[in-house]
């Protein structure tokens, strides 16, 4: 199996120098620093389940995607529209590519503004390449070419239809040879639907206060507006019939839990680069617009993460003369 991995940064990278070390032939795409230190020295990983290095080939060209068995995406969502049209091509028959963003994917409700302007990926990638993936892993990038694994392993994936799939089982038995998990999900809705509600909130509540998740949990007033907005998420996903798969109480107390963590959201925001603010509270606040339902919550929390993307991108345009 070739795999190669678009957008190799925490995750992608620690993805990838997970499946190279179990003996899969692996390509990273990455670009910048981490990209250079990549190549130049391999994919450095420390972690609580034990330190590891990996040394898979390292690219910044797009067509290494020609011919892959297996695209793993890594890149933010609000990246997907302006890549797809020249990924599209790419990617040969029966290829199977790995959806792994935050919040409401693009093959799962079509037609979202928020998530594919235009529709435009939905006309550039073939049907029946799409695997869906909920990522339950955090990793940090340390240093270019090192990366901090904090906590989670598993990568559940599954066929956007729910059938069950060959591939799949093949891509499981991969990531499980490099010591990750990849159950094969039937109902993968339920699963992307967990961890919306977990991103929605403290992604943006993160990004807002720069607080890791165990401070936000340390203020009683935060952790109710933390559970006001899960409830929002969850009225959307009823309409959805989503059935969680734990209680939502359960889910909040997990992620508080994590302790002394940034959210992606919050890392993005450090590193000057632009906030996955569509796919998260602005795909669910478009949902519950077309269900008539009300979210004033997540509306409000929307309207403060929206503006603050667009000062700290007008900032970084600035600073870089852009």
């Amino acid at each position: 199996m070739r795999v190669v991995v678009l957008g190799a940064g925490a995750i992608g990278a620690y993805v990838g120098a997970a499946l190279a070390r179990g003996g899969t032939d692996v390509t990273l795409i990455a670009r910048g620093a981490h990209g250079a230190a990549m190549a130049a020295g391999g994919v450095r990983v420390t972690s609580p389940r034990g330190d590891f290095s990996a040394h898979p080939r390292v690219t910044s060209d797009l067509s290494s995607v020609a011919g892959a068995d297996v695209v793993f995406v890594g890149l933010k969502a609000y990246s997907l529209p302006a890549i797809a049209p020249a990924l599209g091509p790419l990617l040969a028959p029966g290829a199977a590519v790995i959806w792994a963003q935050n919040g409401i994917p693009w093959w799962y409700q079509p037609g979202l503004e928020s998530v594919d302007p235009g529709g435009v990926i939905a006309r550039s990638i073939p049907a029946g390449h799409s695997v869906g993936c909920v990522v339950y892993c955090s990793t940090e990038i340390e240093s270019p070419g090192v990366i901090r694994h904090v906590e989670g392993t598993r990568f559940t994936i599954g066929e956007a239809d729910g059938s069950s799939s060959q591939r799949c089982k093949d891509i499981s038995a991969a990531f499980a040879a490099g010591g990750l998990k990849a159950p094969v999900e039937s109902r993968l809705a339920d699963q992307i639907w967990l961890k919306l509600v977990g991103n929605v909130a403290f992604n943006s509540v993160t990004a807002l206060t720069r607080a890791t998740l165990g401070e936000l949990g340390s203020e009683p007033a935060m952790v109710e507006l933390l559970r006001a907005m899960f409830g929002e998420c969850a009225l959307v996903a009823q309409r959805l019939a989503v059935r969680f798969p734990v209680s939502l109480d359960r889910r909040l107390a997990a992620g508080l839990a994590i302790g002394d963590h940034k959210t992606s959201m919050l890392q993005d925001l450090d590193a000057g680069k632009r906030l996955e603010v569509g796919c998260l509270t602005g795909a669910v606040i478009e949902l519950a617009g077309r269900f008539g339902i009300e979210v004033p919550h997540l509306c409000a929390i929307h309207a403060c993460v929206s503006l603050l993307d667009r000062l700290a991108t007008a900032q970084q345009e600035r600073a870089t003369g852009d």
